[in-house]
């Protein structure tokens, strides 16, 4: 198994929009610049919180591309690709530009609901073709299916570029098995900001956190401590952020993290169809949050 770069903290990151809805080029380099300075230990592109549904080829090209420019090596790049066609999937993964890319972060197939056999014949397809790792996503909430924890072990143990996972289930006891039975190297990864410490407790190696966007620093210093079995600094750091952390998905992501970073003045407060910005009363919260956190700064 390759060697495993993807622990700590992961950020999701944004695209960016303006007022006509166009990627924004110097917000999306600030973004960049901002979470590196605050400590995240490596970048996902056009994940789901970059809005890539609604992003073009063209464009989603132009957002990796940009990525790897601004961040000039710094830290570890992964790469969003994946989808219910397996063979386009694997026709973008030889396609895109992945020299600098170190993992494919790739979802389990969607819409389709593919049974288990289905979705261990799709990522075998994909391992076969892929020319980086590759990180599996298994987002229940999103795909209307589960990746069960016996097909994820099945997959680490038999697809040499599978190397992790980014586990969103939310299924505790599911969690467990995965650490429990996992091969050696491969690593298990949170999708689930408010469970990211007490699963880093049960064994898991970090998160790939949207969370991380906004509250970086505290949020990268919590997951540190956790992975640190510093569970006292962890516990009060956690208690201070779940306020915020709910607040950015109660209206649906990436709205809440959106509204969070324009009051950050690092982006504007724009989406594109279907997601639309959080209501007014979902922004008062938000204001109200962030005047809580002492290193905020407007």
């Amino acid at each position: 198994m390759p060697e495993n770069k993807f622990k700590g903290t992961g950020v999701a990151l944004v695209t960016p929009f303006d007022a006509a809805k166009r990627i924004d080029e110097v917000a999306l380099e600030k973004l960049i610049n901002h979470v590196i300075d605050q400590g995240v230990n490596y970048l996902v592109a056009l994940g789901t919180t970059a809005e890539t549904p609604t992003l073009s080829a063209e464009e989603k090209l132009h957002v990796l591309n940009s990525v790897i420019e601004v961040n000039k090596g710094r830290v570890p790049v992964v790469c969003g690709i994946g989808g219910n066609n397996t063979s386009e999937v694997i026709a973008t993964l030889q396609s895109y530009p992945l020299d600098q890319v170190d993992a494919i972060l790739s979802v389990s197939p969607y819409y389709s609901k593919p049974t288990q056999a289905g979705i261990i014949a799709h990522y075998k397809e994909v391992n076969k073709y892929s020319p980086k790792p590759i990180i599996l996503y298994n987002v229940p909430g999103r795909t209307g299916s589960n990746m069960t924890a016996s097909t994820t072990i099945q997959l680490a143990n038999e697809c040499e570029q599978i190397i992790a996972i980014k586990e969103a289930s939310g299924n505790m006891v599911q969690c467990m098995e995965l650490v429990k039975n996992r091969p050696s190297g491969f690593a298990i990864l949170s999708g689930d900001d408010n469970l990211a410490m007490a699963q880093i407790a049960c064994g898991f190696d970090g998160v790939i956190s949207v969370a991380a966007n906004c509250f970086t620093k505290m949020f990268c210093e919590m997951i540190e401590a956790s992975l640190q079995y510093d569970f006292a600094r962890a516990q009060s750091l956690h208690y201070r952020l779940l306020e915020g952390i709910d607040l950015l998905f109660v209206e649906g992501n990436p709205a809440g993290a959106k509204c969070v970073l324009s009051e950050m003045g690092i982006l504007q407060n724009e989406l594109r169809l279907p997601v639309v910005p959080v209501s007014s009363a979902t922004q008062l919260q938000i204001k109200d949050f962030l005047k809580t956190l002492s290193n905020f700064k407007n």
